[in-house]
């Protein structure tokens, strides 16, 4: 699925096509209809813990951890965190609240202890489901530090089978009736989502998005990829961030696909195994995960044969990475996308059909439904093609606003309804854009604008250069969210 050509040539306007109308469902109800119609195909596999489950298993398995949230007093609107890597309760528990209408907080499972209760007060979270360590994160030992200043007053972990199974008792009192009567109160446009996202100093900030924000983007992602029921989609990238659970699962559950999750947290070797075992069509990351997977020694042996497609997103993507992608790993329909948590996150994304020099030198065209301008900063005006501004985009994947901040929500977006990215782009004539940099991160020198991404894709060029960061600050900045679709968490990197 190709965008039409884009609007205003003259002007960097772009608005994506309409054709394929917009999902009005809510996600509990698209998920119903996809396993209704195949409930014998799989739909969620976890390489590590061996779980397989189709459609029908995973409906089930939805169900019977709504209905235990429900047991516990969990109601319409209420909170419930999740604070873990990859595992495959992560995924269960997504569409379990969106089932029951409870909005789902979203912890980095980098966070420290500081951190978690920010987000748990900030969001009122009353129930948090969380892994029992991770990596070097005790998230026990963190938690039990906050605990008597948090409202959360439940702790279901993840990694004890006694304190899982105990939630999976308390529902033997919900009836499906009972649950039935709680999904048929949603509507598409109620929050269902928190996301916390900021940049290198400030409080995060909740993105609060709806059934309607994150049901379709997913849906319109997964069409640019050309996804149908024989799609197997590997996600090493995390749940916790949009890139894994719209990008990845929604992506997935709305074209019938299957969810491969190779691993809880990222290991190449693991991802490159799960891609050949399983059959994998398509894979995602961000590049420094696909320049791990390139360097494995052994990369040769793997059988990668069945991949055609993914989505490469996270940060500017390295163009002489993205061509051994292609080459090395037969990934010869993979997208390039561009988005940011406000936004559900994707706003422009190439297409399977696109060159590989659009898909190597540009972010794609205006996504379905949405429109992007681009902005002198200086006065607010549409640019003309080919001249960077700050790009805005507007549509159904705007955000309800930041959880409880007014105050941050009317800074993010105008009154027009415009989210201003704080992203400095191009528009082609063609329509496609290409990021050139933050605001924040121009430098200016003998008078002309410099791009780190610029110094980046000249420095990568070099064969001895694995990877590279530019950066104007004295020290790296640590990403949490917000622009460029969550990268992995600085362990992971």
């Amino acid at each position: 699925m190709s965008p039409d050509p884009a609007e205003s040539p003259g002007l960097s306007i772009g608005v994506g096509p309409t054709a394929t109308p917009l999902l009005d469902e809510t996600i509990s109800r698209n998920l119903s209809r996809m396993a209704a119609e195949q409930p014998d195909a799989d739909a969620l596999i976890a390489c590590e813990s061996g779980l397989r489950l189709s459609y029908g298993g995973f409906g089930r398995a939805i169900d019977e951890v709504a209905k235990r949230l429900m047991a516990l007093g969990v109601e319409k609107g209420d909170r419930v965190a999740i604070w873990s890597p990859n595992h495959p309760e992560w995924t269960i528990t997504q569409y379990a609240t969106a089932k029951i209408g409870s909005i789902l907080v979203n912890v980095n499972p980098a966070y420290r202890t500081s951190e978690l209760e920010y987000v748990l007060n900030q969001s009122g979270t009353s129930v948090l489901i969380s892994a029992g360590s991770h990596a070097a994160s005790d998230y026990r030992a963190m938690f039990q530090k906050v605990a008597e200043r948090v409202p959360t007053g439940t702790v279901v972990y993840l990694d004890d089978p006694s304190d899982w199974q105990a939630l999976l008792d308390r529902g033997t009192s919900i009836t499906d009736d009972e649950l039935a009567a709680r999904e048929a109160t949603l509507q598409p446009d109620d929050p269902i989502n928190i996301q916390y996202t900021s940049g290198t100093t400030g409080f995060p900030k909740g993105a609060t998005l709806s059934h309607h924000n994150i049901l379709n983007n997913g849906f319109f992602v997964g069409e640019l990829c050309g996804y149908d029921p024989t799609d197997r989609v590997c996600i090493p990238v995390p749940f916790y961030h949009c890139f894994g659970m719209v990008l990845g699962n929604l992506a997935c559950t709305t074209h019938g696909a299957a969810m491969v999750i190779p691993s809880t947290g990222f290991d190449a070797a693991s991802v490159l195994q799960a891609c050949a075992t399983e059959r994998c069509t398509s894979l995602y990351g961000v590049p420094t995960m696909f320049i791990a997977e390139l360097a494995e020694p052994n990369l040769a042996d793997y059988d990668l044969s069945s991949l055609r497609t993914g989505i490469m997103a996270g940060s500017p993507c390295p163009v002489e990475i993205m061509k051994r992608v292609v080459s090395d790993m037969n990934m010869d329909e993979v997208t390039i996308a561009y988005g940011m948590t406000e936004t559900s996150p994707v706003s422009t994304q190439t297409s399977t059909s696109d060159s590989l020099d659009h898909r190597v030198s540009t972010v794609g065209r205006v996504h379905p439904h949405v429109e992007v301008k681009i902005v002198d900063p200086a006065n607010g005006q549409p640019t003309q093609r080919g001249v960077s501004g700050e790009l805005l985009t507007r549509g159904y994947s705007v955000m309800l606003g930041y959880w409880d901040d007014p105050k941050r929500t009317a800074e993010a977006i105008d009154e027009d309804g415009w989210m201003h990215t704080g992203d400095l782009a191009t528009m082609n004539t063609l329509g496609y854009v290409n990021i050139v940099g933050r605001i924040k991160d121009m430098i200016i020198r003998g008078g002309e604008n410099v791009y780190p991404r610029e110094i980046e894709e000249y420095l990568y060029s070099h064969p001895a250069v694995q990877d590279v960061q530019v950066n104007r600050r004295s020290r790296p900045p640590v990403r949490r969210g917000g622009h460029g679709m969550g990268a992995a968490p600085a362990e992971e990197r």
